[in-house]
């Protein structure tokens, strides 16, 4: 749904993609950095775009590192600290079960340190493998952590056999690092199926709660924010579920070839090179379907 009301940020570029929303949300990995770098030209552009008033929402379906340690690299990378915000798959995880579960509920939480701090924040009781006892948990949150051991996974399946409230945080198979793809929380959560028929809420990409957290600190419309991603299953998918406008910026997983035969529901308003393209006029829409 394109955005067609008036241009509004008079301090940007006339008639660039820029002027035409009042929020952005943005991907990270291949959009403003590549692993420890800087995509070129990405941080000026959002300097400036924060600068002109154009609110922005980093999002990440990064379970494992709280928002703090995310924030921290954009400003190395020379973001300046400002009105600017990172929300993580695994907050989206604890407003979902905040809006279900008593204050203060016990919530078994596997994975990554960002797991606990997310669940905490909200309110609940995040409780590791190591201090489950007598009490009952009200609900699981499965991210992806560095030592998530089979004994958290089997306890995992456990609770899900039970009827117990099994989120995960997002289906990834596999995440990049220096040494290759490594797996990923999806494939985790593929274990776990393997031995329950109970499936996990997701409130990672490609669903639509982590977009609807991100559009809430953002406090803008639908049809005022713009998600810009570079991968067509999590970021465009995920936008397109949520009813947002898409922009897919060709710096990172995505290429031509894959968005020639993409999906309807994977298939972005807008197509770009990179980031800097938000202060061109003329934007490119994406080719037909091959």
């Amino acid at each position: 749904m394109t955005s067609t009301s008036p241009e509004r940020h008079t301090d940007l570029p006339i008639g660039s993609l820029a002027t035409r929303y009042r929020g952005v949300i943005c991907d990270l990995d291949g959009v403003v950095y590549r692993g420890p770098e800087a995509v070129p030209g990405a941080i000026a552009t959002l300097d400036v775009l924060a600068a002109a008033g154009v609110g922005i929402a980093f999002a990440t379906n990064n379970a494992s590192r709280p928002p703090e340690d995310v924030t921290a690299h954009l400003v190395d990378l020379g973001l300046p600290p400002g009105e600017w915000s990172v929300v993580t798959s695994s907050e989206a995880a604890g407003a979902h079960l905040a809006a279900l579960l008593s204050p203060g509920a016990r919530v078994l939480a596997v994975g990554g340190p960002g797991v606990s701090a997310a669940l905490r924040a909200t309110g609940l009781t995040p409780v590791r493998l190591a201090d489950l006892d007598e009490r009952p948990v009200q609900a699981v949150v499965q991210g992806l952590g560095v030592d998530v051991c089979w004994r958290e996974l089997d306890e995992i399946a456990h609770q899900a056999r039970q009827g117990v409230p099994w989120v995960a945080t997002n289906l990834d198979l596999s995440l990049p690092t220096a040494r290759g793809s490594a797996p990923g929380n999806g494939a985790l959560v593929r274990v776990v199926r393997a031995a329950t028929t109970a499936e996990p809420h997701v409130t990672g990409k490609p669903g639509s709660d982590l977009f609807d957290l991100a559009r809430t600190r953002l406090g803008t419309r639908a049809q005022d924010t713009l998600v810009i991603g570079d991968r067509l299953d999590t970021d465009i998918a995920g936008a397109n579920a949520a009813g947002l406008d898409s922009l897919l910026v060709l710096s990172g997983a995505a290429t031509l070839e894959d968005l020639s035969s993409a999906q309807e529901h994977e298939r972005p308003t807008y197509l770009a090179d990179d980031l800097t393209a938000l202060f061109a006029a003329g934007l490119r829409t994406p080719p037909p379907r091959g």
